[in-house]
């Protein structure tokens, strides 16, 4: 809120994501990219490397848990625009032999309250299929 002004949602999103960077950066995590948009379709919030792993991750900001939690709200539909934006940012890099994880970074932003980071590392996976020649 701004002097009781709700934010937009993409304002709301915005904050939701560099919340997400800050904690990522925190807690050992090289960013390397925000808002990656795949020339082939798909996209991806933050990219980043923890360890030997690549991460792509989808930020969910809520400001609100009454209607369940921030992951809730990454469906099958949405997972699959991240695993294309994921495959898309690896055919870039030549497809190494890298591992990579998909993660949901919530946040919960209460009027009144901290902000409220929850990162769930590995939270959907590649189907099969999709790791054909690799």
């Amino acid at each position: 809120m701004r002097s009781g002004v709700p934010l937009s949602r993409a304002e709301l999103g915005l904050l939701g994501e560099n919340l997400a960077q800050l904690w990522l950066r925190r807690n050992g995590r090289k960013v390397l990219h925000r808002n990656f948009r795949a020339p082939r379709g798909g996209e991806v919030d933050i990219v980043c490397r923890h360890r030997n792993v690549l991460a792509f991750c989808e930020v969910k900001t809520r400001t609100s848990d009454a209607f369940g939690r921030p992951a809730d709200a990454v469906t099958p539909e949405k997972q699959r625009l991240i695993q294309r934006g994921a495959q898309e940012w690896l055919r870039l890099l030549g497809r190494p032999k890298i591992k990579f994880r998909f993660d949901i970074v919530e946040v919960l932003l209460i009027d009144g309250e901290l902000p409220r980071l929850n990162v769930i590392e590995n939270a959907f996976q590649l189907p099969e299929s999709s790791l054909a020649g690799r």
